[in-house]
Order: C-alpha cells, then sequence, then structure tokens
C-alpha cells in the first residue's frame, strides 16, 4: 500500500510518498497556501494514485491542507507525534529536515492501519474549541485573583475580615468600595484587575452558555456524576467516536486500560500512564463523583476493597467500568453531533 507523509509547518509542507515496503517515491516542499494545496493534490495523484494521506498537524498549521485534501476525496489520517518521533530514528537520515519527518509520517501512515482520520468540521470540534476557550478564561480569572491578592494584601492588610475571597461578586464589590478612597497607582490598577475579572466572569458564563446549547440533552448527562462541562469534555476530546472499534480500544486510547506487566511467575497489572490525559481526568471526575453520590459505584469500590485492592486500585477499577458506560452513550449520541452547525 502506498502512503504519503506531510510534515506541516506555518509556511511550508514537506511531503514523501513511499510504497508498500517504505522505500522513498519521491519527496516535494510545497507552500502552506491555496495555490500549494492544489500542487499538493496534483502531485499526490500523479506519484502515488489512491495512496493514503498521513498528516501531522491537522489541527493547527496543516489544518488548511487537510480540509482541501478531503474536498478531494483523499483519504486522509491524523499521525499522532509520537509515532512519527519513533519512526524518524529508523529513517537512518542524519539530523532533523523536514523531508525526513515527512518520510517518518509516511512509513508510519503505510505500517499503522487504524490511524484515526482527521476530524472535520463538525459539533464535537466546536465544543472542543469553546472549552477550551472557557478553560482559558478560567485560567486568567485564576491568574487575575493572584495578582489583586498581592495588591491587596499590601493596599488592604486583612482585608480577608471584609471579603473572604475575591470569587463572589459581592466580596469584590466590597473591595472595590475601600480601593477607591485610596489615592495610589496600586490601588487604581488593582481596581482595573477587579474590572478585568467582571469581565471574565461574564465571558466564562458566556461560554459555558454556549456548550450547554451543542452538548443539548446529550445521553451522557444521563449518567450519575456528569455535569454538562464534563459531558463536553468527554466529547471534545473522543471526537469522531466512530473511529474506535470498540469500548477496549477507547479505553486505550484514554489511558484507562491496565498494562500487563508480568514477568516469570509473577502475574500483575501497572498503571497505563499514556492516554488522553483531558479524557482520563474527565473520567476520573465521574468516578470520584459517583464514589460519593452514588450507591451502585459505592457497593462496588466496597466489593473491591474485600478483593484486597487499595482505595486506588478500586477506583481505577471503577473507571475501567464506567468507559464501557461511557463508550455506549457516546455512540448513542453521535448521529447528533455529526450535523454541523
Amino acid at each position: 500500500m502506498t502512503a504519503i507523509g506531510i510534515d506541516t509547518h506555518k509556511a511550508t509542507l514537506a511531503a514523501c510518498a513511499v510504497d508498500g515496503l517504505g522505500a522513498p517515491l519521491d519527496e516535494r516542499t510545497f507552500p502552506n497556501d491555496p495555490d500549494g494545496h492544489r500542487a499538493l493534490a496534483g502531485w499526490a495523484r500523479r506519484v502515488a494514485p489512491g495512496a493514503i494521506i498521513g498528516l501531522e498537524g491537522s489541527a493547527s498549521y496543516g489544518a488548511g491542507a487537510a480540509r482541501f485534501l478531503i474536498a478531494e476525496g483523499e483519504q486522509v489520517r491524523e499521525v499522532p507525534p509520537h509515532l512519527s518521533r519513533r519512526e524518524r530514528i529508523r529513517t537512518r537520515r542524519a539530523g532533523k529536515s523536514d523531508p525526513g519527518d515527512a518520510l517518518a509520517i509516511a512509513r508510519v501512515t503505510a505500517r499503522e492501519v487504524e490511524l484515526p482520520p482527521v476530524r472535520v468540521a463538525d459539533r464535537t470540534r466546536e465544543i472542543g474549541l469553546l472549552v477550551e476557550a472557557r478553560e482559558d478564561a478560567v485560567a486568567e480569572a485564576t491568574r487575575v485573583r493572584d495578582r489583586v491578592h498581592a495588591d491587596l494584601v499590601v493596599l488592604l492588610p486583612g482585608y480577608q475580615s471584609v471579603a473572604q475571597n475575591l470569587v463572589a461578586a459581592c466580596n469584590r464589590r466590597a473591595i472595590a468600595r475601600q480601593l477607591r478612597r485610596l489615592d495610589s497607582v496600586q490601588a487604581a490598577l488593582a481596581l482595573g484587575r477587579l474590572a478585568r475579572l467582571r469581565a471574565l466572569d461574564a465571558e466564562t458564563r458566556e461560554l459555558t452558555a454556549r456548550i450547554a446549547v451543542l452538548v443539548g440533552a446529550h445521553p451522557l448527562l444521563a449518567l450519575p456524576g456528569v455535569g454538562v462541562l464534563t459531558a463536553a469534555k468527554l466529547i471534545a476530546e473522543t471526537g469522531d467516536v466512530g473511529r474506535f472499534r470498540s469500548s477496549d480500544a477507547f479505553a486505550a486510547f484514554a489511558g484507562v486500560a491496565p498494562i500487563p506487566a508480568s514477568s516469570g511467575q509473577t502475574s500483575r497489572m501497572r498503571l497505563n500512564r499514556g492516554g488522553d490525559r483531558q479524557l482520563n481526568r474527565a473520567l476520573h471526575t465521574i468516578a470520584t463523583v459517583q464514589a460519593v453520590h452514588y450507591a451502585p459505584a459505592r457497593e462496588y469500590l466496597a466489593r473491591k476493597r474485600t478483593e484486597q485492592k487499595t482505595k486506588r486500585e478500586a477506583l481505577r477499577a471503577l473507571k475501567r467500568q464506567l468507559v464501557r458506560t461511557v463508550f455506549r452513550m457516546l455512540r448513542e449520541g453521535a448521529p447528533d453531533l455529526a450535523l454541523a452547525s
């Protein structure tokens, strides 16, 4: 099977075509612009017609090329960077170069038959963008609050007696009234930062509302421990759930499936520290909430503890059970999310 690998950059696209044995057929570099995309598609059809195209960076510098190639009817797959890094060592090319990276990507594409297709613009992608924007706003609000706290320690020693935190709007208004009585540059800056916090709060609320609209009545919301934001994170990180052949493959992708670590007469499993850590974190959130508030989950954990498992091992087992339910619900909700908005 012939394959083409594309290493993406802001201004250029390095492409390499290989035959079924991984031997290079041709290499070329194209501008990363509409003319370059057309030239790339024409070159691919001449050099390796029908080849599967592997692309690294389809969500950033390669997004435009990926969209164009898909529109042209090409099969485009996403190549994870960690696979191409390993393959780069085997190319036996000195140093690091864009053509060498493209060769490594092409060989991975030819070898790995289960690479996920490049994600097209659908609601899972839109939900992901909104989730990222909300997380950025929350992180910025935390940074600004920390800076305001540093100001208030100097300007209003003991201000916590008036406002225990800077999260509640009523507390920030009380602090602002005291700051207006001060005539200093630092007080004026602190007031400006309080205004910035108000704007970030409004931005976070707006993004949360938009996320809720896109998530709608997704089946995940019926799962105990899942709210709108957790459901959005699961949907966004999974993308096209159809790319996973089973719940076991999905568990491996999420880093929830344990890894065998047996030797000789010792048979054991070790913690999987790989996989999508954002997806793993969302599953961990569900498990910890259920461990406190959901009776069947508490009973399951108690049963695992009687099997001499530690508290952490029991929670991991619960996450492994949860991933099956989450996978089923993601598949149930996939038809609605596939409708591009």
